[in-house]
């Protein structure tokens, strides 16, 4: 659980501003038995974390918002665009062996399959140990042969907040999705192209960016 600690002057002036609001930084240094100038700093923390709510002329509020429920918006705040890394792309007929490369050197876990640049579908390393281990010839076989087609393919967009993002990763036990953008061809086609793409790789560096504030 994430905690943020608070000094016990801040819990007073948030259970004052509770029973008094609104109520002026004066009228609360008042009570205090403080100057204005030494309350300064915690307002300051209160307001800016979002736990009060400062009105010109007013005073201040609570907001009712708990400085977890505040780490939780923030976190839903933050959108699959802020994140995204560059995708990893091959063309159908580009073969499994060929494919399977591309993998290893970009140093990844799937790579998404495009036809007309439109996303057709993924390939896991799963699915590439499949295949491998077979007797197919994986010189001639194009990848678009092995791949998990769309619509099975599970995605993401660039206003998606990174919560869901992730949450999507959990519940369909994937390493990564596409960030897509819906299209249309020249033929009326409709379909998505790949922008870019979120893994746990990214979810995990945010993770441990928030943790170093």
């Amino acid at each position: 659980m994430i905690k943020i600690q608070l000094t016990n002057r801040q819990h007073i002036i948030i259970d004052i501003v509770k029973k008094y609001q609104p109520i002026t930084g004066e009228q609360i240094a008042e009570k205090l038995n403080v100057t204005r100038a030494t309350l300064r700093p915690d307002l300051a923390i209160l307001t800016m974390s979002g736990i009060l709510e400062a009105r010109p002329k007013v005073g201040y509020f609570y907001t009712g918002k708990s400085p977890l429920s505040l780490v939780e918006d923030y976190i839903k705040s933050i959108k699959v665009k802020d994140i995204k890394s560059l995708p990893v792309v091959v063309e159908e007929s580009t073969s499994v062996y060929d494919a399977i490369v591309t993998l290893f050197l970009k140093d990844v876990g799937t790579i998404f399959v495009q036809d007309g640049g439109f996303l057709t579908g993924a390939v896991s390393r799963k699915d590439f140990l499949k295949i491998a281990i077979g007797n197919t010839d994986i010189y001639k076989v194009p990848v678009g042969i092995i791949m998990t087609r769309m619509p099975n393919i599970v995605t993401t967009y660039d206003d998606e907040p990174v919560y869901n993002a992730a949450v999507k990763i959990i519940e369909h036990e994937v390493d990564s999705l596409p960030v897509v953008e819906p299209v249309v061809g020249s033929d009326g086609k409709q379909g998505y192209k790949v922008t870019g793409r979120i893994s746990k790789t990214n979810i995990t560096k945010l993770f441990v960016k928030l943790g170093e504030g």
